[in-house]
Parts: structure tokens; C-alpha cells; sequence
């Protein structure tokens, strides 16, 4: 690419929005919930793990800005560290276990003499679990690639 190209294309790449202290310990903290409920299996330990990094959280609320600075760098160095190798999926999203287990029919197999029932749904489903287009097509901007590493569609 030259730098023309690399330019125009800067111009319309979304920039990441800068995130308040508060905005970032949120965001912090709901992430290692997340990494907690893969590691934990039982729920009853993790709840007793969720309220030691409440009171963890609770604990640093008054603190000054510049500690809190550091406290963020060290809790995203935590988080990478204590990262789950293979972590909990909803089992019905991409990824899961029940992802694409029961797929809707096609209206061809369900009524093969083509006389569809007035309540009957007007779009399908796509193999790759994205709604059809009336007509055909797939909606959207086209198809939908499933990241099973990461467990998402994008």
C-alpha cells in the first residue's frame, strides 16, 4: 500500500474512544467478572470470589487520581495474566456447544408443495446464522464469519 492509500484510509477507520477513570474501572472490573466465571465452575465459589474483588474495588474507591492511574495498569497486566485459556461461551452463541444444534427447516422442506400458511415467517435463516434477505440474498454487508478462537461472529 502507499501512503496515499494508507492515508485516505485513516480518515474514515474509527478512532477508539478515550475512556474516563471511572468508565475504565468499570470496565475493568466487569472483565474480571467475565474471567472469573471461566475459571470458577460452581457457583457458590464464585460468588464468594466475586465478593473478594468487590471489596477489592471497594476498598481503593477514595483513592487519588495518580494511584488510580496505576492501579488500571497493573489490574490490565492482572487481567492478561489470570486470562482463561478456553473461556465460558453462552452455549447458544457462535462457539457454544448448542451453537447451530437445531437449525430451523427451510420453508422448501417443511412445506415441499409450496403452499405456505399465511402465519407463516417470510424470512429464513441462514446456514451461517444470519437472517435472509426476501429474495434470496443475505442481509447486511454480506457474510458472517464466525471466530471460533475467540468465540464471536465478525
Amino acid at each position: 500500500m502507499n501512503q496515499a492509500f494508507r492515508l485516505a484510509g485513516d480518515q474514515f477507520r474509527q478512532q477508539v474512544p478515550e475512556l474516563s477513570q471511572s468508565q475504565q474501572v468499570v470496565s475493568i472490573y466487569r472483565r474480571g467478572l467475565r474471567a472469573l466465571q471461566s475459571w470458577c465452575v460452581d457457583r457458590q465459589i464464585f460468588c464468594d470470589e466475586a465478593d473478594k474483588l468487590r471489596m477489592e474495588f471497594e476498598s481503593n474507591r477514595t483513592a487519588s487520581p495518580a494511584l488510580v492511574t496505576r492501579l488500571i495498569k497493573e489490574a490490565e497486566v492482572k487481567l492478561v495474566e489470570f486470562q482463561h485459556p478456553d473461556p465460558y461461551c453462552i452455549p447458544g452463541m457462535p462457539g457454544g456447544s448448542l451453537f447451530m444444534r437445531n437449525p430451523p427447516l427451510p420453508m422448501s422442506v417443511c412445506f415441499p408443495d409450496g403452499d405456505l400458511p399465511e402465519d407463516a415467517p417470510k424470512r429464513e435463516i441462514n446456514p451461517d446464522w444470519s437472517t435472509a434477505v426476501e429474495g434470496g440474498g443475505k442481509s447486511g454487508s454480506g457474510q458472517v464469519v464466525v471466530d471460533f478462537t475467540r468465540k464471536n461472529m465478525t
